[in-house]
Parts: structure tokens; sequence; C-alpha cells
């Protein structure tokens, strides 16, 4: 059986986690949708307590929708849930009437999807990273073989409203995972070890700990805003002779710049295992 359509701006997002949560929250902020235009459907009881308890989703937005796991009819549909549920829930929602798709489940191909999902859905895959909770975060999306500019814009405005979104060949987001999708916790690393320098060099830990959190805030508001290079705005920071420069000095000695690329190289290679079929594979 398949429900008749409904208006494109009523959306279903599977999956109430940290992530579904977000992207629902910026779309409300943002007005792409009122709240009774959205359906959000989870199976743990206690992410919905969560999502439906005062100062949660549901209770900032009167009127959200929140199901115990069924899929009602619905024109489109968010999946955000674990990869490896993914085809079980792209196979339910056969019987919904989605005609658009977004993913945000790592290393589910699109080719999957368009094979698990019902015939004639546009589908697109998205890598947005942990920012988006904050809206900031740093999102792209590759379309299918049916998506069209139309579909592809959908899923910009839907991940637009949590950062910045780029568009690429699905065959580049393997390296999206391991840079921008991975990078929060490269950020998290250095963040630790700056804040450790600090106490190791006589700072109380709280005042290292913030000193540190807007060093890195404003290094990535002089990256954004002044639109040079990292090159550039590093070399304006580093005196000849000075102390910066014996920091880098020492960075460089250790294999920092290396670390940072062999970090991502392997992630993106764990990206592409993700993606293979077998029985052996941990999505």
């Amino acid at each position: 059986m398949v429900w008749a359509m409904t208006e494109e701006r009523d959306l279903l997002v599977v999956g109430g986690g940290k992530m579904g949560e977000a992207l629902v929250g910026g779309l409300l902020d943002a007005g792409w949708a009122q709240p009774g235009q959205i359906t959000v459907t989870e199976t743990s009881p206690a992410r919905r307590n969560e999502l439906g308890a005062h100062g949660g989703l549901a209770g900032r937005h009167p009127g959200l929708r929140l199901l115990d796991g069924r899929l009602p009819p619905a024109h489109s549909a968010i999946i955000a849930v674990k990869p490896a549920d993914v085809e079980g829930v792209c196979r339910r929602l056969r019987e919904t009437g989605v005609r658009r798709l977004l993913s945000i489940a790592a290393g589910v191909t699109v080719r999957d999807l368009e094979a698990w999902c019902p015939q004639g859905c546009a589908v697109i895959r998205a890598m947005p990273n942990m920012a988006a909770l904050v809206r900031a975060g740093a999102t792209a999306i590759a379309g299918g073989s049916l998506a069209g500019p139309a579909d592809l814009e959908w899923a910009a405005g839907i991940v637009g409203s949590v950062g910045i979104v780029v568009e690429v060949p699905e065959r580049l987001l393997d390296a999206v995972t391991g840079l921008s999708g991975s990078g929060p916790a490269y950020m998290f690393l250095v963040s630790e070890a700056m804040t450790e320098a600090g106490v190791l060099s006589g700072l109380p830990r709280p005042v290292a700990a913030e000193l540190v959190r807007h060093t890195l805030l404003g290094s990535a508001r002089l990256l954004t805003e002044t639109g040079e290079s990292a090159e550039v705005l590093r070399a304006a920071v580093t005196s000849p002779g000075g102390t910066t420069a014996a920091g880098l000095r020492q960075l460089e000695a250790r294999g920092v710049r290396s670390a940072f690329i062999e970090a991502v190289a392997a992630a993106v290679q764990r990206s592409r295992e993700l993606g293979m079929p077998g029985p052996s594979t941990a999505r």
C-alpha cells in the first residue's frame, strides 16, 4: 500500500539521536518548516523522553510529532540511524510514499540506498559533522542518479540550516568523512594537548582551558572572516627568532604535520571499508 503524497515540506526524520535532533532544531529555528510538518520517529523510549521533556526538542517546539519507530506517510525523509540499520529503514520506507531521501549514515552508498528505497525515490547522501549541534557544521552532499537540481537544493536547505554545505561527487565523500567528519575530534585532541601544556607551564587548568578554547575559536574566525590562507596567517603570527617560531620548530621536528595527514588518510580508508559489502563489515 502506498499512501497519497503530503506537502513537500512535510518531513519524516528517522532517528532522534544527536544529529537528527540538530537537523530538526536547525530547520525549525530557520523557519524552513513548522513543527507540525515534521515527524521524528525514534525507537528508544529513553531518547523519546529526552526529546519530549521540558526543554527537549518537542518541548521547545510544540506541535512536533514524536513516534515510537512507526513510519507514517511522508513526501520526504531523513535517515539518521546507525549504518547497520539503514537497509531495514529503507525497505520499510517503501510503504510511506517517500519521494526524496537524505541519508547521513556514514559509508552507506547511494547505490545501496537506491536499491533499498522506494522505486523512483531521489536519494542524496550527506556527511555532516558534530559542529552541526551548535549550527556551525561543515557538510558535504552528493546526489544519486535520480536527484535533480531541485532535490539537491532541498537537501542543501536542510543541512545548510546547521552550517555550511558543499556539493561533491559521491566518490569524494570518504575524503570528506576523514577530513571534516572526523575533524572535530582532531581539534579536541589539540585542545587537550594545549591545555595540558598550559598546566605543565604553571597555569591553573581552568585558565589554560579557557585560553585554549578562545584561541581555537579566534583562529577559526580569522580563517573564515579575513579570507587569508592558513599559511599567510601562520606567517603573520611567526616573528623570526620569536616564541612562535620556537614552538613551530618543535611541532615540525615531531612530525605533527605528517601525523595529521596520516590521521585523515586513515579515517578516509576506514570510511571506504565501512562502505564495502560483506559479513565482516562493521558499520
